[in-house]
């Protein structure tokens, strides 16, 4: 219950920023052109608290914290009296109405910059992206990657630390082939051609570092149990804390991942393991428990493992002064803005599956663990959100801010308003398949617990 809390209490603070910053850029905009601003609220539904401004704006906190909205004076909503007509949002220039529209989006990706110009001023913990083991056949060991080597870029694109190999891993995703430089202990580099016909990954399971055949040199999981969940499988099987886990029917175990990998895979299936507590050996029976995840049924035992640390040699902090950081946040930024166009074309072509979608209840849960985790991973995560409104508020949809910006173009083209019974018919439309689109995310996240 208290995870449940944090979670809600995390993404509840991570929206109300982000719906703030949305809505204001719009009522900066709008103000800025003329525009009487008759309420700028954050949530739906019954307010919480109110406060009229001297400029006459109504400023609302409401009940439901799932977005928010500005509402202008408008003469097609409600009538104007004469004397505020040149206040009236549809009587200003058509290219002042776009410039209203594009504001909120526009306002979220300026957010991102200042989250990772911030999160780069702090300093963000960081590891060396070196290989510490290649799993055999896989595509990393195809290639040709060695342990020990040092990822230095992909596709051209330089690599400081793990996260910045996940990010350019995830934009190789329908590709043939992603070109890896790495760079070994006498400093030599060489580019290696890593096959990705058979590449695939579970984004909900592992990441697409491991699912290539990396094991990179980070905090290392041991075969030691640091925690036995209450009524898990472990727990049942009568395994404690402190145990040695060592074999696992009849295998002996290389590492943690080798012990998960056999766990997945035996779904309500007895497993004979051979355990050490306190040198002395126990033969234990331990039955996964099923969890259903992206589709497919895994095992699952409640146990986690002792980590050791990372290697002081491959740890730093990324941190840049003023000017850099706030360059690395726009860089930032537009790759991410790249990314995510390029994986909503991926989802629409059918080579990314809409199963990645994620919805409330993953981002509640992502809020809450980077939240966890530390200022610094809080704000890359609402940076990551900041950057994902923006984009899906100007997908052409009529309900949304790109909607609205697609009718004003081709006003500015024609010279006239589209038909209001056409703008109603897209509005339908367009709410039709936004609920649509949420039901699947919602449903994803469902399938996820």
């Amino acid at each position: 219950m208290t995870g449940i809390l944090w979670n809600l209490g995390a993404f509840i603070v991570a929206l109300g920023i982000l719906v703030a910053v949305h809505e204001y850029g719009h009522f900066w905009v709008a103000r800025r052109n003329g525009v009487k601003v008759e309420r700028f609220s954050i949530g739906f539904g019954k307010p919480i608290w109110r406060r009229t401004g001297r400029d006459g704006t109504e400023y609302v906190v409401a009940m439901i914290p799932l977005g928010g909205y500005v509402k202008m004076l408008d003469g097609r909503v409600d009538e104007v009296p004469p004397e505020l007509a040149d206040q009236a949002f549809n009587n200003k220039s058509v290219w002042a109405r776009m410039a209203i529209v594009v504001a909120g989006p526009m306002a979220n990706f300026l957010f991102a910059v200042f989250a990772f110009w911030l999160m780069f001023l702090i300093g963000v913990p960081s590891v060396k992206p070196v290989v510490r083991d290649v799993v055999p056949e896989s595509p990393a060991a195809v290639a040709g990657v060695q342990p020990g080597m040092q990822i230095t870029a992909i596709n051209g694109n330089g690599i400081l630390t793990w996260e910045d190999v996940n990010f350019s891993l995830i934009g190789s995703i329908g590709a043939e082939q992603t070109v890896i430089t790495v760079q070994n202990d006498s400093g030599r580099q060489q580019q290696l051609a890593v096959p990705l016909a058979r590449w695939q990954f579970d984004p909900d399971s592992e990441s697409p570092i491991t699912a290539l055949g990396l094991m990179p040199e980070g905090p290392v999981a041991t075969l030691t149990l640091e925690q036995v969940m209450a009524d898990g499988a472990g727990e049942q099987a009568g395994l404690q804390s402190g145990d040695q886990i060592t074999q696992a029917n009849g295998e002996i175990l290389r590492d943690w991942n080798h012990f998960v990998a056999l766990v997945q895979s035996s779904p309500e299936q007895p497993m004979e393991l051979v355990v050490l507590r306190d040198g002395q050996r126990l033969d234990l029976t331990l039955t996964p428990a099923l969890r259903e995840t992206n589709r497919q049924a895994v095992g699952y035992v409640g146990l986690a493992p002792a980590v050791l640390p990372v290697d002081e040699r491959y740890r730093f902090e990324l941190t840049y002064g003023p000017l850099e950081a706030a360059w690395h946040g726009m860089e930032r930024t537009w790759e991410l803005t790249v990314l995510t166009f390029n994986m909503i074309g991926k989802l629409l072509t059918g080579i990314v599956s809409v199963d990645n979608l994620s919805g409330p209840i993953s981002i509640a849960k992502g809020a809450g663990a980077s939240a966890g985790f530390g200022l610094v991973y809080f704000l890359s995560f609402m940076a990551l959100v900041s950057v994902n409104l923006g984009i899906i508020n100007l997908l052409p949809l009529p309900v949304l801010d790109g909607g609205h910006l697609l009718f004003y173009m081709v006003e500015a083209v024609t010279g006239r308003p589209v038909p209001e019974k056409i703008q109603e018919l897209g509005f339908r439309i367009g709410a039709a398949l936004l609920v649509l689109l949420m039901g699947l995310a919602l449903f994803n996240d469902i399938g996820r617990l």
